[in-house]
């Protein structure tokens, strides 16, 4: 684990799974998701408060249309979400409108890790929720969703627990990883025909109790992977070698995103699940959201959700 600490606090929270950290340029502000709580966050920086949306199921992941609207990758189905002012904070109600149900034939699974590829199609996966004690099993799967197009399943291997999907700058690239393999892949990618090569090695985790959580791709095209349980954020070249390791001051971080009014920060979301009543004590910023500076030139957008 890296001695320092170069993620310092950057907003307070106490989420249980805090994921799906974003950037979002047009309200200015940083979203996110609680898991765990069925709710999504936003923030803008510098502001003493959040939005907070209460759902009605929990949300895996999201992403924001062009038009505004929020597309939601919710436990058991994919469901579109409009909220009447985007810059707003307290606590509210969200009322999602779905558009198709996720994996109904398998009851355990619920959604998980996603975001848009650079044409603006939403791509996620699933993940396999097990009985207390039992393995999670690779049952769990990835999708495209397009309007054009629908729900398309990804012709790759089933997964325990989808996670680090991201796009090479040109998006010809696609990046995931089965979190429980340790091994964050990589395959060729065509969005108009969502199409996948077969996948090959990108990076296997060595560490002891380090996983692969949430990627993301700088504008070099260097991938920044969240490592649960080893408290940092690594960062690989395109062709893989480790380029750096910035150490987190809680252990269970689980997004990096990029982004800020500036596009000059890196932030990442954190979780307190599964933590002893101690260790929550010797970490009690758990759940926070935590910034380190990014060098210049890095800043890549995120694309939008294609709803034009």
């Amino acid at each position: 684990m890296p001695a320092e600490h170069p993620f310092v606090l950057a907003l307070a929270q106490a989420n249980t799974l805090g994921e799906g950290l974003q950037w979002h340029a047009p309200t200015g502000r940083w979203w996110w998701t609680d898991i765990q709580a069925s709710s999504i966050y936003a923030w803008t920086p510098g502001a003493p408060t959040t939005l907070q949306v209460r759902l009605p199921e929990r949300v895996g992941c999201f992403v924001h249309g062009r038009s505004g609207t929020l597309i939601l990758a919710m436990a058991k189905r994919l469901a579109r979400l409009t909220l009447p002012d985007l810059q707003a904070t307290g606590s509210t109600a969200g009322v999602p409108v779905e558009i198709t149900p996720l994996e109904a034939h398998l009851p355990t699974t619920r959604a998980n890790d996603g975001r848009c590829d650079r044409s603006g199609a939403f791509v996620f996966g699933t993940l396999d929720e097990a009985e207390p004690g039992q393995p999670r099993q690779p049952i769990g799967g990835f999708y495209q969703y397009t309007l054009a197009h629908g729900l398309r399943r990804l012709a790759l291997d089933g997964v325990a627990i989808a996670n680090s999907i991201c796009f090479s700058p040109n998006g010809q690239r696609m990046y995931y990883c089965d979190t429980p393999s340790r091994r964050i892949m990589v395959c060729d990618y065509d969005s108009a025909s969502a199409r996948v090569s077969e996948p090959r090695l990108f990076v296997k985790k060595e560490l002891d109790d380090c996983w692969p959580d949430g990627s993301t791709i700088d504008a070099k095209g260097n991938l920044w992977n969240a490592e649960w349980g080893n408290a940092a954020v690594a960062r690989y070249a395109p062709d893989g070698r480790l380029l750096g390791r910035y150490a987190s001051p809680v252990r269970d971080v689980t997004c990096p995103a990029l982004g800020g009014p500036a596009g000059d920060q890196i932030l990442v979301s954190t979780a307190r699940v599964g933590l002893s009543t101690a260790q929550q004590m010797a970490m009690p910023l758990s759940g926070s959201l935590f910034a380190m500076a990014l060098e210049p030139g890095l800043f890549l957008a995120e694309s939008l959700f294609n709803d034009d």
